[in-house]
């Protein structure tokens, strides 16, 4: 499984030609406490039980960078992902609570 960092992401975010996708698979509740918001990229929030009835809304052609709380439900999203024959998806490793440590202090953590 490819797993990024906070510092990662970021670097990737800016040099990659083709913009990833940040999929938040949290509930609701976790992305209205605390979002990873980066500029010229959508952030897109589908809890990770609505992820099998609404796959058909991703795009397998753009690389997608799941995001949860400490990584272990983005883990399980990438490799369902993964399994569906979308070949570039990524875990943010550490989740939301990493990045808030190594990339953006303004994120709340929880």
């Amino acid at each position: 499984m490819d797993q990024l960092n906070g510092p990662e992401l970021l670097d990737f975010a800016a040099s990659s030609p083709a913009k990833p996708l940040l999929l938040d698979v949290r509930e609701a509740w976790e992305f209205e406490l605390a979002a990873i918001r980066i500029e010229g990229l959508e952030t897109r929030h589908i809890p990770m039980n609505e992820i099998p009835g609404r796959l058909a809304t991703l795009d397998a052609s753009q690389p997608i960078v799941c995001i949860c709380h400490h990584g272990m439900r983005s883990a399980q999203v990438v490799a369902f992902l993964a399994h569906h024959g979308y070949p570039a998806v990524y875990n943010l490793a550490g989740g939301i609570d990493a990045w808030s440590v190594e990339a953006d202090a303004s994120v709340p953590r929880y």
